[in-house]
Order: C-alpha cells, then sequence, then structure tokens
C-alpha cells in the first residue's frame, strides 16, 4: 500500500534544515553564528554580510574568547578548582566569564566602567557575578583605571586567575581557529574585506592571522569610534592623545598587547552619533536589534563598499544584541541628552526640553489620580516632578517632596494617604517661561528651588530641570 504525503508547507525543508538534537549544555552553542546579508542599506558596488555573534548564549562575541581563556587556564592548571576570575571588561567580556565560568563553579570578580549600559550590569549580576565599578574618564595607570583596578585585585586574591583579555593569547586564538574558519565556510571562501573593531583586539589578530593563511587576499578593515588612538595611529603612525566617545565595547587610549595592527589595511574613524544612527537603522531596515559597536562597525563597512570600484564581498559583525543598550542607544531621551540625536536647535529654551509634550514624550500625571500613580510615575520613568495635566491643561506640577509631605505621618491610615489625589498634594501656583527666552532665564527659576515651566504662547511644551542645564552646557563644551 502506498503512503501519500502531503507536501511540506512553503519554507519548512529550510526551516528544518536549521533543527538539531538536543545539545547537552548551553555552552555547546557558542560559536557557529548565522550570516545574514544587508540589502536594505546603499552598499554600492559590493555585497554586505553580518555575522550574528549576538545569537551567542551570553549574547556577544565574546562567549568565545571566555570559553577559550577558562579552557586554557584550566589546561595549564592557572585556574583550579573553586577559583577565582578577576577581569576587566566593558561588560561582554565578563558576560560570557560567567556564563562559562559559574556553572563550573568559579567565582567572577568583574571591573567594570561607569559608562556601562545599566542592562550588562543588570544581567552580569543576574548571572551572579561581582560587579566592581570604577571610573570611565581615567587612563592607564590611574589607581582606578578598570584594568589596573583588576589586575590589582588579582594580585592580592590568593589563587585568583587574570584573564587579561588584552594580553591573553587565548583569545585571539578563539577567532583564528572558530570565527574565521566559519566565515570562509559560509560565504564559500570568497571574502574580500572584514570589518572588526578593537577592543582587546583579539578579534582584529585572530582573524588577520586565520585570513592571512587560508584567504591572502581578504583586507582586515577596522572601524574605530572618534576618540580613540587607533585609527589615527594607523593612519599617521603617531601616538594622539585619547578623547572620549559613547560607543561601548570598542577603541582604546592605548595599544592592548593583543591587537596587531600591521595586520589593519584601512582604518575609519567614526563619530558617536552616526553610530547609534547606523543601528537604529539596521534594526528599522533589517530587523536586526545589535549593540552600539555594531554601528560603528556598519558605518566604517558602507563607507568601505562605497569606496569601492569594483565588486567586493564584506563582512561585519554584530557584535552583541541591542537589547543591553534598551535604555540608551535606543531611548530617544538619552540621545537628546547626549546631543546624539538629530533635533533640529533653535537657540532657545526648545533646546533643553528633553521630554517634549507636542512629541507625547511628557511623562505627566491627571489630578484625580493617586499619589501613589504618581510616585510609580517618577521611579518607572527617572524624573523627580510631573507636570499635572486636565484635558491637556497644566494645572499643577508635583514633586518628590510634595508627595512625602502629603504621605509621612502616623502608620495608621498611610495607606489612605498615598491613594489621596494629586490634586492635594499639587502646587498650582505656576511661573511660567515663554519657549522663546534664553538660558537667562532659568536660573532666577532654579535659585527659587523651582522646575523652569516652559509654554510657546498657551500651549504646554515641558519642563526643564537642573540636569537638563548641566546636559545642554556639557554638549555645547564639547
Amino acid at each position: 500500500m502506498s503512503v501519500h504525503r502531503k507536501p511540506a508547507p512553503e519554507g519548512a525543508e529550510s526551516t528544518l534544515s536549521r533543527l538539531r538534537p538536543p545539545y547537552a549544555s548551553v555552552l555547546d552553542l557558542i560559536g557557529q553564528t548565522p550570516v545574514v546579508e544587508l540589502t536594505k542599506f546603499d552598499t554600492g558596488q559590493c555585497r554586505l554580510f553580518v555575522k550574528l555573534e549576538s545569537q551567542n548564549p551570553g549574547g556577544s562575541i565574546k562567549d568565545r574568547i571566555a570559553l577559550s581563556m577558562i579552557a586554557a587556564a584550566e589546561k595549564d592548571g592557572r585556574l583550579k578548582r573553586g577559583g577565582t576570575i578577576v577581569e576587566a571588561t566593558a561588560g561582554n567580556t565578563g558576560l560570557g566569564l560567567a556564563q562559562v565560568g559559574i556553572p563550573k563553579g568559579y567565582r567572577i570578580i568583574l571591573v567594570v566602567p561607569d559608562k556601562m549600559s545599566r542592562e550588562k550590569i543588570q544581567h552580569l549580576r543576574a548571572l551572579g557575578a561581582e560587579v566592581r565599578m570604577t571610573r570611565s574618564d581615567v587612563g592607564k595607570g590611574h589607581p582606578e583605571y578598570y584594568q589596573d583596578m583588576a589586575e590589582k585585585i588579582a594580585a592580592e586574591l590568593p589563587g585568583a586567575f587574570y584573564a587579561n583579555q588584552f594580553a591573553n593569547p587565548a583569545n585571539p586564538l578563539a577567532h583564528e581557529t572558530t570565527t574565521g574558519p566559519e566565515i570562509l565556510a559560509q560565504l564559500d571562501g570568497h571574502v574580500d574585506a572584514v570589518v572588526v573593531g578593537v577592543g582587546s583586539g583579539g578579534t582584529l589578530t585572530g582573524l588577520g592571522r586565520y585570513f592571512a593563511k587560508a584567504s591572502p587576499k581578504t583586507e582586515m578593515v577596522l572601524a574605530d569610534p572618534v576618540g580613540s588612538v587607533l585609527a589615527p595611529l594607523i593612519k599617521t603612525g603617531k601616538m594622539v592623545e585619547a578623547g572620549s566617545w559613547t560607543v561601548e565595547g570598542i577603541g582604546e587610549d592605548f595599544v592592548p598587547p593583543n591587537a596587531d595592527l600591521s595586520l589593519v589595511k584601512k582604518a575609519y574613524s567614526i563619530p558617536d552619533k552616526q553610530s547609534m544612527l547606523a543601528v537604529r537603522d539596521l534594526l528599522s531596515k533589517e530587523g536586526i536589534l545589535a549593540g552600539s559597536s555594531s554601528g560603528t562597525l556598519l558605518s566604517a563597512a558602507l563607507r568601505y563598499c562605497r569606496e569601492q570600484t569594483s565588486a567586493k564581498r564584506v563582512v561585519t559583525f554584530v557584535c552583541d544584541s541591542g537589547n543591553k543598550y534598551l535604555s540608551k542607544v535606543f531611548d530617544d531621551i538619552w540621545l537628546a541628552e547626549q546631543g546624539l540625536d538629530e533635533h533640529e536647535q533653535h537657540g532657545d529654551l526648545r533646546d533643553l526640553v528633553m521630554r517634549s509634550h507636542r512629541t507625547g514624550d511628557t511623562v505627566w500625571v491627571g489630578p484625580e489620580e493617586s499619589l501613589l500613580n504618581a510616585y510609580g510615575r517618577m521611579r518607572r520613568s527617572d524624573v523627580s516632578q510631573l507636570p499635572v495635566l486636565d484635558d491637556g491643561k497644566l494645572v499643577g506640577i508635583v514633586d518628590e517632596s510634595d508627595i512625602l509631605a502629603k504621605v509621612d505621618g502616623p502608620y495608621d491610615g498611610r495607606w489612605d494617604r498615598f491613594n489621596a489625589p494629586v490634586r492635594t498634594a499639587m502646587t498650582s501656583t505656576l511661573h511660567t517661561l515663554q519657549a522663546s527666552q534664553t538660558l537667562d532665564a532659568l536660573l532666577p527659576v532654579f535659585d527659587r528651588n523651582e522646575v523652569a515651566i516652559v509654554f510657546d504662547g498657551e500651549e504646554f511644551i515641558g519642563l526643564i530641570t537642573r540636569i537638563d542645564l548641566i546636559n545642554h552646557l556639557r554638549r555645547r563644551a564639547k
């Protein structure tokens, strides 16, 4: 008797081909990440591909080196059972070390610069790592520089293993033996250029060594944030003074021992603003949620592609997932505070309103809502005061001190006081400013310990706080 099977649904065969039997451990998922061609960008005569390192279990390319460094330290006896791993990290190497090391029973101590995203820190602590925050505005040689601090902690802790991704040979080896061969196989042996960033230098050096042997025609291209010393050093042969940059995980104020810059054929310095816009474009055009450094790599890759006069196949990376940067790169308010957005500047108070009521960004409360609602909204939005709007009209301001004054008192009845309407605590006598006024108008307001309430004619625009003014002055100082 013959058996008639229904034809498989369209696309089912390709979907099933990606399925594998169950893995023994999540660590077996490190590497073998997919490659996707970008088709929604202007790439000139080139084809541009991205390798999705965000698909590693820890969410970044650093899972590869964490696995490699821990295995090497175990093999040569530097890391013993129940030992401690110490590392200086921008977040992702720490996540990789915790992802690999904690299930193996190791204690993880990570020293992290204070500019790292909140999501990374929360992820590290949730994994069980101990996070020591330090300054991001100091350089090598300063006692609070993150690498020097990590080295000191490791030296003072008996039996500790300092992973030191910046000089550990197991770092580039991971890319030489896994990432490079994967790329060449996935692109059928035809790769003309690979665009990388340098944090520790492992990706550049490992891939550079691999392609020099396996595909000598493949060029290594450096994507570097403006402010980093690496691209200027490659271009001019001179070490410049390091600046500052917002992109996380790449760019350096020194040349890491693991970074073999002689492998680089072309280098690009990419401004923070361009990186942020590029990574947001990557999400809106291609549906790929990537981190800030991926925006730097994408910007450099696009520039490289558009400069070519013949067809080439170019590869770069989604180094980590954008879900680690939702409170930064993908937050319009944060971008505006950093001066990285594209908003029109007017030269008046409108430039300082971070949460405009016109665009629906204002966080507000109604007069009949409870004080508990107002408190919750302040906490969730990280603000200290809220405009009180009734049918779109500003009727008052309520801040933390107003709520505290209302709810403080005996334990009995406290819940009822929290549930009292906002109108019973708000300030309804309001001093307002016009949007067309200049910064000079703010200081008298702040001297009265008030928040600036800005109108355009009779239309409420938003609030300006001391922090908004400080942010504005900082941006203008650059």
